[in-house]
């Protein structure tokens, strides 16, 4: 009886360590193993859950090492990138979804944008229509007209930024990228416009201010042109040689001299040897017939330049245009002189002889 007891007792031992030993090996298969693309996979969710960025990111990484085809994992590391703002790799990781298949209105969106940040403009533009058939309603005119603008094509600029300001008219950029498309086919009538547009919407911005001032004094508005660069100024563009040399032509254009020689000479200050500012101011006196003023200036640059013979026959001309014979002697013999070192000058003699005749 007791040996009966013993190997039944046995072989009920056995029956439940069977059962123990396959309950147990379900559950731990039911889990993810360590070693597996979805063990990293949950645990990158988790810490990204948590606000862990890089280390929901190193787990992803290590997913795709066990998984690279997942389209999970591969999701979650393009956003992990980009939330990273490793911006390279976030536009790899979307556009090898694309190439898996998932040809998503986002994901679309996400190269497009990516590209336009990175600088790879034919991208932008194929990713910018790829979007817009996938998704009529996104706005990607601006995209695509800022890319053509940078390439130079134009005409391509203007009619997408033109669809640009319809979706976003609070956008000053694209009025003043239509502007700068038209100036820089020196279409200024065109690009005025623009840019006074683009400055209504932005009027903080001094160089856009600058730069129509510069169109209008292309365009021998001179006024207009004095007016835009003293309110760039004011409105804290960067008061250099070349804005302080324009500011000084401006001013001379609409005959103010005092104001225009005061602004070159602050240039002299800095530059006293600059033979194009020197020979500006020369020729500003010379034509409002202060004349010795005028021979000042072309001394100065003679002391740089013995040889130039374009400023010694205008000190020529200056003691000429003084009047009496002392000073008309002493004028033709310096132009003749002049002459002799640059012939080319004899022409300048024969058309103020041709003038006075």
């Amino acid at each position: 009886m007791y040996r009966h007891l013993s190997s039944f007792a046995f072989c009920l031992m056995l029956l439940t360590s069977a059962a123990f030993a396959q309950t147990s090996f379900t559950k731990i298969e039911a889990l993810p193993r360590v070693d597996s693309a979805d063990y990293f996979l949950q645990k990158g969710l988790v810490e990204k859950q948590n606000g862990r960025r890089l280390e929901s990111l190193k787990n992803f990484e290590k997913a795709i090492g066990y998984d690279e085809n997942s389209l999970a994992i591969n999701t979650e590391l393009a956003f992990a990138y980009l939330d990273l703002r490793r911006y390279g790799q976030s536009r790899e990781m979307f556009i090898k979804l694309v190439r898996m298949g998932d040809e998503t209105a986002v994901n679309y969106k996400q190269i497009m944008t990516l590209s336009f940040q990175l600088k790879q403009k034919d991208d932008v533009i194929i990713f910018a229509h790829k979007l817009k058939k996938a998704d009529p309603s996104e706005k990607i005119a601006y995209y695509v007209g800022r890319v053509n603008y940078d390439i130079d094509n134009y005409g391509e600029a203007i009619k997408y930024l033109n669809e640009a300001s319809i979706e976003d008219p609070t956008n000053a950029e694209i009025p003043y990228l239509i502007a700068r498309s038209y100036a820089d086919m020196m279409n200024y009538k065109l690009a005025i416009p623009y840019f006074k547009k683009a400055i209504e919407l932005k009027p903080t911005e001094s160089y856009w201010i600058y730069e129509l001032s510069l169109i209008c004094y292309a365009m021998n508005n001179d006024k207009d042109a004095l007016k835009y660069m003293l309110e760039a100024g004011e409105k804290g563009l960067k008061k250099d040689n070349d804005y302080l040399e324009n500011l000084g032509i401006a001013y001379l254009n609409v005959g103010d001299l005092d104001k225009g020689v005061s602004m070159l000479n602050e240039i002299l200050k800095r530059k006293p040897s600059d033979m194009n500012i020197l020979n500006m101011v020369a020729e500003a006196y010379y034509y409002k017939g202060k004349f010795d003023l005028a021979i000042e200036y072309w001394d100065r640059i003679l002391e740089y330049d013995k040889e130039s013979a374009s400023s010694l026959y205008m000190i020529g001309m200056a003691y000429q245009k003084k009047g009496g014979k002392e000073n008309t002697e002493k004028g033709i013999k310096l132009c003749d002189i002049a002459i002799q070192k640059d012939p080319s000058l004899a022409s300048l003699k024969q058309k103020k002889m041709t003038m006075g005749m």
